[in-house]
């Protein structure tokens, strides 16, 4: 292996592992949105209940004081039906108090469903309040991870692009230029460094001429992919002892 080859794949390595960072500061943010914009649904959920059943309440409330408007026109039908001085008149006021003893009656009924609809909606929004309450504190402790994680990961962010600025000084600058150009323009973010073994470059899997493979391996120049144009290097395989003992 050319001896600048294993400066440029701690370079990589440490590219690699910065952008790893950067893309989990920006996912994490994204993540902690989702999970609100989720609890933000819950809320609405909550508070359209909450309104339904003040609206019941109301509803209820209502038909109580015509119930009871009813009931004090009929007490007053029935003190002037004492004083009718025909039958016609008399009959009148009967008439008149049998069409508010039916609203009465329907009043009441209405009243009997909305009790019924108002204890389905407290018992929803009993439920979604301590359900509410629990997501909560999920939220603001995801929160607080997520505020961790961001700080650890630009903490060891830092770190990193100091390392790598130290090991881009010491590479040789026809090199660092070559790595800098593969990385921001074709792999951005991606190995820009591949191994050459049994004749082909690792990375595009393209076989190489046997004299270029020759000249990788010899690592006296660095050398690149004739098609993808990435840096090559050659590892020796590793010696088999037991072979060579019981050859």
């Amino acid at each position: 292996m050319h001896k600048d080859i294993s400066t440029a794949l701690e370079l990589q390595a440490l590219d690699l592992r910065a952008a790893e960072l950067r893309r989990e500061i920006a996912t994490l943010p994204k993540q902690i949105a989702q999970i609100e914009k989720t609890l933000e649904s819950h809320i609405k959920r909550l508070e359209l209940d909450k309104a339904a059943l003040a609206a019941n309440q109301r509803e209820r409330k209502k038909l109580d004081g015509d119930t009871q408007g009813h009931q004090q026109k009929i007490s007053k039908l029935r003190d002037q039906m004492l004083s009718a001085k025909t039958n016609e008149q008399y009959r009148a006021f009967q008439h008149e108090i049998e069409f508010c003893e039916q609203a009465i009656r329907k009043a009441e009924d209405q009243i009997l469903d909305l009790m019924g609809e108002a204890e389905s909606l407290e018992k929803n929004v009993k439920a979604a309040e301590v359900s509410l309450a629990a997501e909560k504190k999920l939220v603001e402790g995801e929160k607080a991870k997520t505020k961790e994680r961001t700080a650890e990961d630009q903490a060891e962010l830092k770190k990193v692009e100091a390392a790598r600025a130290a090991a881009a000084a010491t590479l040789p600058p026809a090199l660092l230029n070559n790595y800098e150009r593969l990385r921001t323009r074709y792999y951005k973010d991606g190995d820009v460094i591949a191994e050459a073994k049994d004749s082909m470059c690792q990375a595009c899997m393209m076989a190489m001429r046997p004299q270029y493979f020759q000249d990788v391996k010899a690592g006296e120049q660095v050398m690149f992919c004739e098609n993808c144009r990435r840096i090559l290097y050659y590892v020796e395989p590793p010696t088999d002892v037991e072979a060579q003992m019981n050859g």
